[in-house]
């Protein structure tokens, strides 16, 4: 991280300025969110079914919350298309899509350090101390 971007934090900061990247891994790294925002990103727009069997394993409920918070960010777009039946599509929005790159750094470093984890995790837990 550059140093011009780090801030000096002493024991009289505030918990929620410590962190200044904080509010933003509460937005974007919420569980469901990263899955929904990177099959929006790849695949475009989608309708609620499709992207729920995109994403797999995530219930009917969840995705609704989870869209609704995204669209509430300005992460996502909701189209409503008043026809019979109803047909809504979603789609990520021009703030979502800027996330694109930071996902793409935090792909390549899973590629690059996964690995590196997991015999880190081997070794924590072969060690009978722990």
């Amino acid at each position: 991280m550059a140093t011009e971007t780090m801030r000096t934090v002493s024991a009289d900061t505030a918990p929620e300025l410590a962190c200044p990247v904080a509010p933003v891994v509460d937005i974007v790294f919420s569980r469901w969110t990263t899955p929904i925002l990177w099959t929006l990103n790849a695949r475009g727009r989608q309708r609620f079914v499709e992207l729920e069997r995109a994403i797999g394993r995530i219930s009917p409920k969840v995705l609704t919350q989870r869209l609704r918070q995204l669209e509430r960010d300005g992460l996502v777009v909701r189209t409503y298309h008043p026809e019979v039946p109803p047909r809504v599509e979603y789609e990520i929005s021009d703030l979502g899509r800027s996330l694109a790159p930071l996902f793409a750094h935090l792909a390549e470093w899973a590629a690059d350090n996964l690995e590196k984890v997991d015999e880190a995790r081997q070794v924590y837990d072969s060690d009978p101390a722990h």
